[in-house]
């Protein structure tokens, strides 16, 4: 187990940064929603004296939001929410239009334009209403530039025809603002009668708004973004623009929008208006603190991450967003590594289930990169100083926690010519196998802790910084960095890594080393290379392509008649899991592929781990065991049931169903299927510890990486197994599958990929907590 950072206590407090999701309720707020449903709960419709007391609430909110927005002679209408609102003002324009268009007789071309850049509620809105009121329009996204401003040029070319302009004041990702003055004068110099909407759900409380002095028809608000209940919004219609009612019903809202009025949350918007207009003892933070908050900010993540980026200029966003990515991170590994020392952030918009690349940042011609790993961290204007300080201390240790982990280098106790650490104290202990990930790839690092000596298989370019990091970090010393054949779904980063660390090494194809020691097993010659108290052996085995080798770490060989003792068998693409290598590129040969698993069988047996070079469904590790029990070609095969010839027309059979590509990636097994899922035990928070009174000999492991753990972990989990090191873990339990685990991670993702994993290997008694973290404070 790894040192705390000395900043970081137990429990920790939590420093929300997630405010363009949404926001707590503030307590003013939640008082006066609650003291509504108690005192004042009548129905603000009815003509009592309980009705008039709560349509003045709905008067006085009215007018609150009216001030607030500068909507003059314009109309307040109170929604849901902002989605309620943009269905509003779409459904509205586009009937407008379809009455125009019905007595049109000409036959333009229509379209509508929506910014490329626009919370993915607007082009859906736009997609639905244009097809179910058969406008048939085009739908077309307005292109924007680097700093996400939207092209004045394309909207001067294509608004005279368009039926319909929705743009957004404040990107909800991003924090870029719009130059609504801009917009108003491109929009009408060339089409003074086009609807325009505009979201103005991220501007509430950041910008000042005085919409009755533009020419926008229509702009939704949303409470909850604001630090007011969910479910409750408001949006601006301009005086005399088209209007139709998205609900129909009992006539409130003066039939504009009928369904009983959301007292409550109406009640607790007023409080919020209130602040926002100095009209109540608390007030938020002026704007240009909120500036000064945000350099703070970027000068701790700076200083916790010198190489960031961030994916917005400063200069055209408002002060309460910052979105940036870190290199050689994925925006779920620091989601994990904020939530582990209790700040909530988000990777792109929040809005999406999926952690994927942004959209916003595609759209303004960000790299790739940058999209993938973007994290978003926000605030609201009731954020305080003392909340400021807590989040940045917290960021730098969070970041040091990484440095312990050896994921980034403290660079000032970097001797660069040796290339070592001054010191490796407060370290994690790193000892055996190291498995990293990129997609379905799979990349292997080896390292016997005594020698320091190291060994990468099938290096991955995604991987390449890290790896290297790990080897600077702790001064291992790289015996080899080998590839298990020529890759064709990804380019090996092997020559760059051996550039920089085996600068002297001579290789043969695939990093082997040149003159490497013998050794003969079973009559049969093998290269081996010494790593510590193990060897590892390399084994031609060709089929999947005419270059492919296995990697066998082994005991040594001191009788050349006797069973090798595999620990881990490295095969690329020969065996996967629930798979055989593909055999139908130009350099595969099935023939060959047979041949190759026989071999494979008589060196490794039946229950050495196999990593593959593929894992396209998280399951780690296997063993020929427990893959001829679900693939009956392998099984076949190593039983000598069927000969060179059936196994050759069954594989050509096969590899004819294999999905060329997957994503992005051209898959390499001969995938029929998705595995099927491992059905394991789940506890809750209850029966976790009604289980553990019940057992002494349970042992409850914490799985999520090692500067996760050290941040923050509940005691009882004494044990630390990261996913990447999953694959070691199987290895020292193999004769303790008796044992009962139960796995624990953040949310209880992870400890449920490890559980089946575990599972699927044999393990008789493993469970996971469901719901992780998040959930449970066992």
């Amino acid at each position: 187990m790894m040192n705390l950072p000395k900043n970081i206590q137990q429990p920790l407090s939590l420093i929300y940064l997630d405010a363009n999701a949404t926001t707590q309720v503030l307590p003013q707020a939640a008082s006066a929603a609650l003291s509504t449903m108690e005192t004042l709960f009548g129905n603000p419709s009815s003509s009592h004296i309980s009705g008039l007391q709560a349509k003045q609430i709905v008067d006085k909110t009215r007018q609150q939001a009216k001030r607030i927005v500068g909507a003059a002679e314009g109309k307040i209408i109170f929604t849901s929410g902002a989605t309620e609102g943009i269905q509003t003002a779409i459904l509205s324009a586009l009937v407008n239009v379809k009455k125009t268009l019905n007595k049109s007789l000409n036959n333009k071309s229509y379209s509508l334009l929506y910014g490329a850049t626009e919370h993915k509620a607007v082009p859906e809105s736009l997609k639905h209403w244009n097809k179910i009121l058969e406008i048939n329009a085009e739908i077309k996204a307005i292109p924007v530039d680097e700093k996400g401003q939207l092209d004045m040029a394309f909207i001067a070319k294509e608004v005279p025809n368009a039926l319909m302009v929705c743009t957004m004041a404040v990107n909800n990702e991003t924090g870029v603002y719009q130059d609504i003055s801009l917009l108003d004068q491109t929009i009408r110099t060339n089409n003074p009668n086009v609807a325009w909407m505009v979201d103005c759900v991220q501007a509430l409380g950041k910008t000042d708004l005085v919409l009755a002095q533009t020419s926008i028809d229509y702009a939704p608000f949303s409470g909850h973004k604001l630090y007011a209940p969910k479910g409750i919004g408001f949006m601006y219609v301009k005086e005399k623009a088209p209007f139709t009612a998205f609900i129909a019903g009992g006539g409130q809202e003066s039939g504009l929008r009928s369904g009983t009025e959301n007292l409550p949350g109406l009640a607790a918007l007023s409080e919020i208006f209130s602040m926002l207009l100095g009209e109540s003892e608390a007030s938020f933070t002026p704007i240009k603190t909120l500036h000064l908050y945000r350099q703070q900010l970027v000068s701790a993540l700076t200083q916790a991450f010198p190489e960031i980026t961030f994916n917005h200029s400063f200069e055209n966003s408002v002060a309460t967003t910052l979105n940036f990515a870190i290199p050689g991170f994925s925006s779920k590994e620091i989601m994990d590594l904020f939530d582990a020392a209790n700040i909530r952030v988000s990777s792109g918009s929040a809005c999406s289930s999926k952690v994927t690349r942004s959209f916003v940042l595609d759209a303004m011609g960000l790299p790739a990169w940058q999209s993938e790993s973007a994290i978003r961290m926000s605030f609201g204007p009731a954020m305080t100083q003392t909340e400021i300080d807590i989040a940045c201390s917290r960021i730098v240790s969070a970041a040091q926690a990484l440095v312990q982990s050896c994921l980034t280098l403290d660079k000032k106790n970097i001797d660069t010519q040796t290339m070592n650490t001054s010191s490796t104290t407060n370290k994690t202990e790193l000892d055996g196998l190291v498995q990293f990930k990129a997609g379905g790839s799979c990349s292997w690092l080896y390292v016997d802790k005594k020698t320091r000596s190291a060994v990468f298989i099938d290096p991955l370019s995604e991987v390449s910084e890290r790896l290297q990091t790990l080897l600077t970090c702790r001064g291992l010393n790289l015996v080899a960095v080998i590839d298990t054949h020529g890759h064709a779904d990804h380019k090996s980063c092997r020559n760059g890594i051996a550039k920089k660390f085996l600068a002297e090494q001579q290789t043969e194809y695939l990093g082997w080393p040149a003159g490497a020691q013998t050794t003969t097993i079973h009559g049969q010659t093998f290269q081996y290379l010494i790593l510590g108290d193990k060897w590892l052996i390399k084994v031609a085995t060709p089929g999947h392509t005419d270059d492919s080798m296995s990697l066998l770490l082994c005991d040594p060989v001191t009788d050349s008649a006797e069973k090798l003792q595999v620990h881990y068998a490295f095969c690329g693409d020969l065996i996967l899991m629930d798979s055989i290598g593909r055999s139908n590129f130009s350099t595969s040969s099935a023939p060959a592929m047979y041949s190759s698993l026989k071999l494979m069988k008589s060196l490794i047996g039946n229950n050495s781990l196999i990593c593959p070079s593929h894992d396209y469904h998280n399951e780690f590790t296997t063993c020929l065991e427990t893959e001829m029990k679900r693939n009956s070609l392998l099984r076949q095969v190593i039983n000598s049931e069927i000969d060179i010839e059936e196994f050759t027309s069954k594989k050509i059979k096969m590899d004819k169903d294999i999905i060329n590509e997957s994503g992005s990636e051209i898959m390499c097994g001969a995938l029929i299927g998705a595995c099927q899922k491992v059905v394991v035990r789940e506890y809750d928070s209850a029966s976790l510890t009604k289980a553990v009174k019940k057992s002494s000999d349970m042992k409850l492991i914490d799985i999520r990486e090692p500067h996760e753990y050290a941040l923050q972990h509940d005691e009882k989990f004494t044990s630390n197994v990261p996913l990447t090191r999953l694959v070691q873990f199987v290895k020292e339990q193999q004769q303790n599958k008796e044992q009962e685990f139960v796995l624990v991670c953040r949310s209880g993702g992870r400890s449920q990929l490890a559980a089946q994993a575990l599972a699927r290997l044999g393990f008789e008694n493993v469970g996971h907590l469901k719901g992780g973290y998040a959930l449970h404070q066992y």
